[in-house]
């Protein structure tokens, strides 16, 4: 599954351009008044101007397998790398056979880099803006992410992350190209202590060649 594009809020149209291209480097493709395009990899990344908005977001980007020290390096002056626990930057996941690092953006949002081992996308070139694939993850809130994920499943041939635990308080759907995370809210984003909360999300996704539209929380 991949994620073509996410939309999603911020409050503040003119940091979030300073953030994604003068720090990440990323590509603009559209800039609006109210809004703001981003090509991230083979992504997009979409952002809506609501000056009310005070919430976060959490979503990850897919990073070359073997590049996740680069990536740290790479970050030493751009963003402060959130320590986990016992002063480590890295989170493994031994059943995800993946390493992430994390940080936030200009919003707050959660951001994180993550590095899968069983994806072929080894790379060669020192790590740089080009190194961002894709997104890989968006969190979704719902107050049951088994019953969602039953529901996506069916609808849109969707499958349960088969890497994953799923159950009542986190669930994940696709594979490691793409992930839609769903947890309850007010469970803390992994490895922060800041509790998820439900926001007006909307997605379009490619899965086994069929393009899907993906609306979550709806209102503002």
């Amino acid at each position: 599954m991949k994620l073509q594009q996410i939309q999603i809020q911020t409050n503040n149209i003119q940091e979030t351009k300073t953030f994604y291209n003068d720090i990440l480097g990323l590509k603009i493709l559209e800039k609006k008044s109210d809004s703001l395009t981003i090509q991230a990899g083979s992504s997009i990344l979409k952002f809506i101007e609501n000056p009310e908005f005070d919430s976060i977001y959490h979503f990850a980007f897919n990073i070359p397998e073997n590049k996740q020290e680069e990536a740290i390096q790479w970050c030493a002056d751009k963003v402060d790398l959130i320590i986990i626990q016992d002063k480590r930057i890295i989170a493994n996941f031994e059943t995800w056979n993946a390493n992430a690092i994390y940080f936030y953006d200009n919003n707050g949002n959660l951001l994180e880099f993550i590095a899968r081992h069983d994806l072929d996308n080894f790379q060669i070139k020192e790590f740089s803006p080009k190194s961002i694939l894709n997104i890989s993850e968006i969190g979704i809130v719902d107050e049951n992410p088994m019953e969602l994920g039953a529901e996506l499943i069916e609808e849109y041939g969707l499958d349960f992350f088969a890497k994953n635990y799923n159950s009542e308080n986190f669930a994940a759907i696709g594979d490691d190209e793409g992930l839609l995370i769903i947890v309850k809210p007010y469970r803390n984003w992994y490895p922060t202590q800041i509790p998820s909360k439900s926001n007006k999300t909307d997605l379009r996704i490619e899965n086994k060649g069929a393009e899907i539209e993906l609306n979550f929380n709806t209102a503002s």
